[in-house]
Formats: structure tokens, sequence, C-alpha cells
């Protein structure tokens, strides 16, 4: 629709030079020879006796400014007469003979170009058809030659702008569709690039040539992002692998110390300085993952993790208890990602949990993996910060602020979702929930507690 707007107004802009075109050069204005019967049939009218007057119109002011001998004669046909001025003496004898006359160009050289001197015309008028002779001083005003052109030209112009008009509601949306159909293709493959997928590359074939070099800007800046991204991942990998023998040594020889509440937070340190390892490699691997996914009973993986994770929290000041209701809930995932979300978890609540009450992980039948301490909760206006990557809610925390940001990268993966909440006793509970959660007949388990 809007084009078709922007071809009226050519057309109109059109019409528009060519007034302004011939105005200004005087191709018409000079020629034209019945600017003063045109002003004198506009002022024509009948006075209160039947008569012919002329109405004071402004044009006819005009005309008799520029036309000071200005002169007519005018009759209509039932006898009435109305005359001004001196009609030329070569024009005399012509006056007794108007009733012979429809119309005549009067003048000594009649033909070509030349205006001729004098006009004699039936034409219809507000007072009916009226005779006019009278001379050819008088020019073509602007409004006419507007009126004239754009009258002429609507019988040439319309048929076309119909045509036009037709042709861009119908032929220019399939013209259009069909040119910018490699763009469409373009934007719906940039629609389903995301962080988790690289090497990805917009189509530029069918693109049109106006807009190729932007898609192949944007190609480019995605093989910059995959490269800094691939630099970045190998970096994080050297790093923890690095890690991983200085950690060792050091688990080693706090296994050698005495008992005792030193040795306990050596202990508690190393085990986070090994999660953290972990889950540095788990960033590097999380997006292998989706491909390889398997069933997973998050029962027997719950179970898995609470015998490794029990002793640090027993350790710690916590007792533990694990809840599961009948029947193993069973999803498909990576089995490695999944434990060591749960692990970071559990981790977290041995963090934050004040060292004393329970830890309690709860399997459920809709297929969410809660893990509940009776610390001091998270206030709500953290609760979405609490997964984003380095933010703790103390700064004087342990931590590095990577382990639950983990936990939303493994779930969002896997089609679910981790959200924190309140737990029962007033502390901080986090729920994992899966998408799918069919369910196989199993025995309960039972609850560990502290030996």
């Amino acid at each position: 629709m809007r084009l078709v707007i922007f071809q009226t107004a050519m057309l109109a802009l059109l019409v528009l030079l060519v007034v302004a075109t011939l105005w200004g050069t005087a191709l018409i204005v000079d020629s034209y020879e019945d600017g003063t019967l045109d002003v004198l049939k506009d002022a024509v009218a009948r006075d209160a006796d039947g008569g012919l007057t002329l109405s004071p119109t402004t044009d006819l002011a005009q005309l008799r400014s520029k036309v000071p001998d200005l002169w007519f004669l005018m009759r209509d046909r039932q006898g009435h007469r109305l005359a001004e001025g001196q009609v030329p003496p070569d024009f005399a004898p012509i006056v007794d003979g108007l009733d012979h006359i429809n119309q005549a160009r009067l003048g000594w050289k009649i033909g070509g170009s030349y205006r001729p001197d004098g006009l004699v015309k039936w034409v219809d008028t507000a007072a009916g058809d009226v005779q006019i002779l009278t001379g050819t001083q008088g020019q073509m005003s602007l409004r006419r030659l507007v009126m004239g052109v754009s009258a002429g030209s609507l019988i040439v112009i319309l048929p076309i702008f119909v045509l036009m008009a037709l042709a861009t509601l119908v032929a220019t949306p399939l013209v259009v569709r069909h040119a910018l159909r490699g763009l469409g293709r373009a934007a719906a493959q940039a629609e389903r690039i995301d962080i988790d997928q690289r090497g990805v590359q917009l189509p530029i074939e069918d693109v049109p040539t106006e807009i190729g070099p932007l898609v192949k800007a944007v190609n480019d800046a995605l093989a910059r992002l995959d490269r800094g991204y691939e630099r970045h991942r190998r970096f994080l990998t050297d790093a923890a692998h690095e890690l991983r023998t200085p950690i060792a040594i050091l688990n080693t020889r706090i296994a050698s110390l005495s008992p005792g509440s030193e040795k306990t937070r050596l202990l508690e340190d190393a085990t986070r300085l090994s999660v953290l390892t972990g889950q540095l490699l788990d960033f590097q691997r999380l997006d292998q993952q989706v491909s390889r996914f398997s069933p997973v009973d998050l029962t027997a993986l719950a179970r898995r993790v609470i015998v490794d994770l029990a002793p640090l929290a027993f350790a710690a000041g916590y007792e533990m208890v694990f809840e599961a209701d009948e029947g193993a809930i069973v999803v498909a995932g990576d089995q490695t990602s999944l434990e060591r979300a749960l692990a970071n978890l559990v981790q977290n609540a041995i963090d934050h949990g004040g060292r004393c009450g329970t830890i309690t992980v709860r399997i459920g039948r809709a297929g969410c993996v809660e893990v509940c301490d009776e610390g001091d909760g998270i206030p709500n206006e953290e609760r979405d910060r609490i997964f984003e990557p380095f933010h703790r809610l103390n700064q004087d925390g342990r931590g590095a602020g990577l382990g639950l940001n983990l936990v939303h990268e493994i779930m969002r993966l896997h089609g679910g979702r981790i959200a924190a909440t309140d737990g029962p006793s007033g502390g901080a509970c986090l729920r994992m929930t899966f998408p799918v959660a069919p369910r196989v007949a199993s025995a309960p388990s039972p609850a560990l507690e502290k030996p």
C-alpha cells in the first residue's frame, strides 16, 4: 500500500512538473487565445430583469487592469445584449452578421502559431448559451492551466495508474518474496543459533546482492566468536587438568594428618578445589552431551552422590536424609553431568546450611530432585541471580560461584530447570525439574543418618 501511495505521489509530482514547465517556458500561455473569453464566460450572469450582466470576479478585475482597452459584445438567444469597450473598426461589419456565425477566429495572420486578434464563439455559461465576440489580449491563468493539464492528464494517466496499482498490489509481493527467499532462510537459521551451537553459518545462497555483504559480515563475526570460544574452552580444560595433580597430592598429604578440626577444615578446602576443578571440566564437556543422552535413574544416581558426600556432610555437623517415592524416576540425560549437578547442590547445602540441622535430598514422582537445608535460606531478590556465573550471596563466602551456574546449564541442556524456593524448615530448597519422568517399580530408599 505504501508503494501505491508513493507511485500516486510521483504521478502527481509529474503533472505538477509538466504544469510548471509549461508555465515557466510560456509554451502554452503565450499561444493560448481563449484567455479573455474564459474570463468573460465565467463572469456572465443574469440580472433581476433577466438581462445579461457580469459578476465582479477576481479574474475579471485582473483582466481589466491588464487590458485597459478591453472590449466585448455578448448576446443570448433571447436577444439580450451586453457590450463594453469599442469594437475595433475592422470587426464592426461582423457585428451585424453574428446571427450567421457559430464561431470564428478573426485576424489578418490566421494560422501557424499566431494568436488571432479576435474570437466569436457560442459558449455555455451560468446564464445559458451566450455568444461572445471579444479580443484575445488575456492570458491563461495558472489555475486554468493546472485544471486543464490535470483533466487532460487524468484521462491518460488514470488507466495507467490503475494498471500500476494492480501490478503493485499483486505482482510486487510475489517478486519481493521471490527475491528475498534466501534472506528468509538466513533469518530462520539465525533464530536457531544458540550458545551451545558453534560452527553455524547463515546461508548466503539466493540472498539479494545488496544484503550479501551484511550476511557475510555476520558469518565472519560468528566465526570469530567460535574461535574465541574455542580458545577459552581450551584454556579452561588445560587449567583444570593442570590443577588435578596438585590437588590429588594435597588430598594425600591431608589424609596423613592426625584427626582433628584442622584436618576437617583442610579436607573441606581440598574438596572444594576438587569440585571446582570438576566444574571447569564439566563446562568444557557440556556441549557434547546432548547427542549421547541415555536413560538415567535419578533414584540410583542420588544414592551414589549421597554416599560420596555424606562423610563430608557428617564431618561439617549435618544429618543427611534421603527420601524417594516408590518407583524409580528415569529421565533421558547424561549421567555424569547429572551426578555433578546433584553433587553441586549438596555441596552448596553443606557450605551454606549453617553447619547444623539436616540436609534432605528428595526424589519426587513428578521428575524433580530437591536438596533442602535448614540454614538462613535465600532472599527472594537473589533467587534468580544465584544461578549467574561467579555470583555469591556472601562475598566472603567459600566457593567460586560456578556451582549453581553449572547446574543451571546442565538443566538447560536437559530441557529442565532449576529453581530456588523455601525449604520445609525455613532454609533453602533447590529444586531440579525434568520434563519427562517415566516410573519403574523399585524398593523404597532408607534414610541416611550420621554414624
